[in-house]
């Protein structure tokens, strides 16, 4: 799972696995290790109706209704979107770039704005 943080805005990006594994479990969590630190960004599945952000000791957390997480989990829909007090929330399914990125995207979707 990725992360983009820019002012008050947080998107995250889930691969084919991560995908499933939020549909199967209710949640899925990554962690990047700072020195003497770490933060943990986690979705989880909620009963809510919202989606709703927070950020509590080094942690983010994702409330993402039921309902979105099994359009997410079996349909083509590619995202949602909301807005959790000031911070703007977007959860969507990683696409392969359209660059040559270095970065491995074996499990990323593909993507529909290539030609063939």
């Amino acid at each position: 799972m990725k992360i983009r943080i820019k002012d008050n805005s947080v998107r995250f990006r889930l691969t084919r696995s991560e995908v499933d594994l939020l549909g199967r479990t209710g949640s899925v969590s990554c962690t990047t290790e700072f020195i003497g630190y770490h933060l943990v960004y986690t979705i989880e599945s909620s009963a809510d109706t919202e989606l709703y952000v927070s950020f509590i000791e080094n942690k983010i957390v994702l409330k993402m209704p039921e309902e979105m997480v099994m359009e997410l989990v079996t349909t083509d829909r590619v995202g949602f979107d909301g807005q959790s007090g000031l911070v703007k929330v977007l959860v969507e399914k990683d696409f392969v770039c359209i660059d040559n990125s270095i970065e491995d995207q074996s499990d990323n979707y593909p993507n529909p704005n290539l030609e063939c």
